[in-house]
C-alpha cells in the first residue's frame, strides 16, 4: 500500500511540474488563489469531451461494441483503468490542486464509469457526486456532471431531450439542465451539451444543431423572463465554432461583450477562435468545438457572482499534446488513432472558467 502511495504522490509531483509550464492555466491559476488572499471566494468549472470513456462491459441495448475486450480495439480492463487515471490526472491539474467544483463530461457511456472516476481514483476523497440520465444516442454515449457538495447544492435537474421534427429516426445525446446553489445562496443554471456530429457533411447536419441551440435558448428565455440578472453557464462539445449559424444565430450567443443588454448570452470562447487557437484539431485546422457560453450578468457584473472579464481558458498542458508529424505543430494525444491504440488522454482538450463572488 505504501508503495502505491509513493507513486500516486511521485505521479502528481510529475504532473505538478509539466502543469507549471502550462501558460494560460499558470495565469488562471494564480488569479484565482489572488482572490482567495482577498478574501473572495471563488471556484472552478471545467468541461471536458473525454473520447469514448466506456467500460468493457456488454450492454445489449447500445452499440457499444467497438470497446468490448473482444473487439479489434481491445478495449480492456487495463486500458479502462488507465483512461480513468488519465481524467483524474488531467482534471486535478488544470483545478490547480483544488480539483473543480463542477466538471460536465462528454462522450462518457453511463453512470458507472463516472462513479468509478470519483470512487477508483484518489478523487474518492473529495466525495464528489454525480447527477446523469441516460442519452437515447445509439452508441450509448451521454453527458454528465459531477460536483463537490461543498462547493455547489443542486436544487434540481432535467434531461433535456432533442426530438427533431425534420428527422424523426435522428437519436443524439440529450443536453443537461443543473440548478443549484454555490457559496450557499447564489443561483446558478449550468447546461452541459454535446450537439449532434458533422457526420454527412455541415450542410447535412447543421439543421440539428440548430434545433438543439433553439432549444437552450428557449431555456434561457425561461430562465431571464423571472431573473433577468440570472447567472447562467452553457459548456459542452457544440460541434460547430463560435463563428457559426448555430451558436450565432440559433443560440445568439454574442462575440462581443461591448454589445451585451439585458439576459445576452457572451461566447467566451470565441477570441480563441479568432486567434486561431482550439480544442480539436482536424488536419491542419484547431476547431473551438469545446466552449464556454456566459450570461451577460457573469461578464457585465462589477460585485457579486461574476467572471472577470468573461474569461474562460481552454487547458493545453503539454502531456496532453503529442508532435503533429504530417501537418506540423502539434495535435491531441488521443487515446486511439482509429483501431490503434495510442494510449493517450483525448482528442479534445478541456477548458474551463472561474466564478468568483466579489465584495
Amino acid at each position: 500500500m505504501k508503495y502505491r502511495w509513493l507513486f500516486f504522490t511521485l505521479s502528481l509531483i510529475f504532473v505538478g511540474k509539466i502543469n507549471a509550464q502550462e501558460s494560460s492555466a499558470n495565469v488562471a491559476n494564480e488569479k484565482l488563489r489572488a482572490f482567495e488572499r482577498k478574501n473572495e471566494q471563488a471556484l472552478r468549472i471545467a468541461f471536458y469531451n473525454v473520447e469514448n470513456l466506456f467500460d468493457t462491459i456488454n450492454d445489449p441495448h447500445t452499440n457499444d461494441e467497438e470497446f468490448l475486450p473482444s473487439s479489434d480495439r481491445n478495449w480492456n480492463g487495463y486500458r479502462y483503468h488507465e483512461k480513468l487515471d488519465h481524467i483524474y490526472k488531467t482534471l486535478t491539474a488544470l483545478g490547480g490542486w483544488d480539483a473543480p467544483a463542477i466538471i460536465g463530461f462528454c462522450e462518457i457511456e453511463n453512470r458507472f464509469v463516472l462513479n468509478e472516476l470519483i470512487t477508483k481514483t484518489p478523487w474518492k476523497k473529495l466525495r464528489y457526486n454525480i447527477i446523469h440520465e441516460d442519452s437515447p444516442d445509439r452508441r450509448g454515449i451521454d453527458v454528465g456532471l459531477i460536483y463537490r457538495s461543498e462547493k455547489f447544492r443542486p436544487l434540481k435537474h432535467e434531461a433535456i431531450r432533442l426530438n427533431f421534427p425534420f428527422d424523426t429516426a435522428a437519436k443524439t445525446r440529450d443536453i443537461l439542465y443543473v440548478k443549484g446553489l454555490v457559496f450557499k445562496k447564489d443561483t446558478l443554471h449550468v447546461f452541459v451539451n454535446h450537439w449532434p456530429s458533422r457526420s454527412g457533411g455541415q450542410a447535412v447536419s447543421e439543421p440539428r444543431r440548430i434545433f438543439a441551440a433553439q432549444k437552450i435558448r428557449h431555456f434561457v428565455d425561461s430562465i431571464c423572463n423571472k431573473d433577468a440578472g440570472a447567472n447562467i453557464i452553457i459548456m459542452g462539445d457544440f460541434n460547430d465554432e463560435p463563428g457559426d449559424k448555430s451558436l450565432l444565430e440559433g443560440l445568439k450567443a454574442k462575440t462581443s461583450k461591448e454589445e451585451l443588454n439585458g439576459c445576452d448570452l457572451y461566447n467566451s470562447s470565441y477570441p480563441y477562435f479568432k486567434q486561431g487557437k482550439g480544442t480539436e484539431k482536424y488536419k491542419e485546422h484547431w476547431a473551438v468545438l469545446d466552449q464556454i457560453i456566459l450570461s451577460s450578468a457573469l461578464v457585465t457584473r462589477t460585485r457579486g457572482l461574476l467572471v472577470e472579464n468573461g474569461v474562460s481558458y481552454i487547458f493545453d498542458a503539454p502531456w496532453l499534446l503529442e508532435e503533429d508529424t504530417k501537418y506540423l505543430g502539434t495535435m491531441p494525444f488521443r487515446t486511439y488513432a482509429g483501431p490503434r491504440y495510442l494510449g493517450g488522454y483525448s482528442d479534445h482538450l478541456p477548458v474551463f472558467v472561474d466564478i468568483i463572488k466579489k465584495k
